[in-house]
């Protein structure tokens, strides 16, 4: 039998929801939302917006006030334990006087890593976790993945009609996609915190991977308000260093790195080939900008060596309804594949209409290398 009730679960999917509407400004920070009940009526709720701001906890304990003591706290992560720019959350929980903390799961950081639960424990807070973890999980894959691994989470998103090809034979691809389809990979964008792709890339469309606030969902611009719109850093592969200012990319707001071997503000090694080490610029993007999650919009060429480095954790495909004849541009380049075994497999994990478009969600089955 289930040590949570129906009214646990309840309030947990509320801070659930709460913490989502954080996911556009936290980072490098999670997402966590904080529901405080008493006597199953909630008190008080919050969630992180921004680093260096108040966390989820404090929100919520300000609407609570007096009636947070003897209350219940239901928070998606484990209440912080160190004073860092904002003092520690499981301090002013029990300072509060709540009576019971029901945690969705730990925190990775190894700064807090049960800290905060033994904090709230030895105050003699009744605190139990574990409840909709998994749910919690999704809220943060790139800050758990960055923590555990010491590498961002990295989402590839590719464009095609439906017989697989992402542009004429002639190089014109826009539009194959929709509208609609558009306004979803500016909030993909914006959950981001670098974009990854090539100088070809960027040179052939003129593209200037921002986010831009006029072309999101409705459904992104009602829970942000333009000013804390987070621009991504933008990270593009130049090894041949043929990027230049006159660029739409430099012509809109949001840092821009180039990488190469030398004289770039990312430098890194290539191979025997002359290909930059993908490994190495993502390991270099988490610990020296801080990065958690990178969203990859580029060619075949790049999206084949992320995949055949078994460097993406999700694939984001849209397919337009439309035909373009084998004489176009293939989805990726060629893997190399001799046997049936060899092949990847994916997880579909969403699969849905965006407008005309459809958008497939999947998660790549390596082997093991």
């Amino acid at each position: 039998m289930s040590q949570f009730s129906a009214n646990d679960y309840q309030m947990m999917t509320r801070a659930i929801a709460l913490a989502k509407r954080g996911r556009f400004t936290t980072a490098p920070n999670p997402n966590v939302g904080c529901v405080i009940t008493l006597d199953n009526q909630i008190v008080g709720e919050g969630y992180h917006k921004k680093a260096g701001e108040p966390h989820a906890e404090v929100y919520a304990l300000r609407m609570a006030g007096e009636r947070a003591k003897g209350a219940t706290a239901y928070v998606t992560l484990e209440p912080c334990s160190h004073y860092g720019r904002t003092p520690p959350c499981a301090e002013g929980l029990i300072k509060a006087g709540v009576a019971r903390v029901i945690c969705a799961m730990s925190d990775p950081n190894p700064q807090v890593a049960g800290r905060g639960f033994n904090m709230l424990r030895e105050a003699g807070i009744d605190v139990q976790v574990g409840l909709m973890e998994s749910d919690a999980r999704a809220l943060n894959p790139g800050f758990l993945k960055k923590m555990e691994t010491q590498m961002p989470f990295v989402q590839l998103k590719m464009a095609a009609s439906l017989d697989g090809q992402t542009a004429l034979a002639n190089g014109r691809s826009q539009w194959i996609t929709g509208p609609q389809a558009r306004q979803d990979v500016q909030a993909y964008r914006a959950v981001a915190g670098a974009i990854l792709s090539t100088s070809q890339t960027v040179i052939e469309d003129n593209a200037s991977l921002n986010v831009r606030w006029n072309e999101l969902p409705s459904g992104v611009t009602d829970i942000i308000e333009p000013e804390r719109l987070r621009q991504p850093l933008r990270a593009i592969l130049d090894r041949q260093q043929h990027l230049n200012q006159e660029l739409k990319l430099y012509q809109t707001g949001g840092e821009v790195i180039r990488i190469a071997e030398q004289d770039s503000e990312l430098n890194v090694s290539a191979d025997e080939n002359g290909r930059l080490d993908l490994s190495q610029v993502l390991a270099t993007l988490a610990s020296q900008h801080q990065i958690n999650h990178v969203w990859v919009e580029a060619g075949a060429t790049l999206a084949s060596a992320m995949i055949q480095q078994q460097l993406v954790d999700e694939l984001i495909v849209y397919l337009a309804p439309k035909l373009m004849g084998a004489d176009g541009r293939g989805l990726i380049g060629a893997l190399g594949l001799t046997d049936m075994q060899d092949v990847i497999d994916l997880n579909i994990k969403d699969i849905r209409m965006v407008g005309r478009d459809i958008r497939i969600v999947a998660t790549p089955q390596f082997k093991q290398k």
